[in-house]
């Protein structure tokens, strides 16, 4: 069995870091899917592929992976720079701000 141990990064359609901190272990496809003739949908006999498994710290993944003989690659995830503005999003209303005046 193959997999890959990483740290997920966060979604593109929330700001938040949730579902970040956690290593996930998931394993790689054995087969490609393909689509049912009947219904359209696309499916596979791979139920490895279905299993993601979550661990608080990377050595504790790279354990179980060891310990379950779990050929696992792992991937290290980039680092991620945070964008804080100085005065946040109250600036946007401040009576001083700099720049065109509100008309209205």
């Amino acid at each position: 069995m193959r997999a890959r141990i990483y740290r997920p990064a966060k979604t593109a359609m929330s700001s938040g870091m949730a579902k970040t901190r956690d290593w996930v272990l998931e394993f790689a496809p054995n087969d490609a899917r393909r689509i049912d003739p009947l219904m359209g949908w696309t499916s596979s006999d791979d139920t490895q592929s279905q299993v993601r498994l979550r661990f608080p710290t990377r050595e504790a993944a790279e354990e179980y992976a060891a310990a379950k003989g779990i050929d696992a690659q792992v991937l290290e995830p980039k680092k991620r720079g945070f964008v804080v503005r100085p005065a946040g999003y109250g600036e946007n209303f401040a009576s001083n701000r700099r720049g065109s005046t509100w008309t209205h």
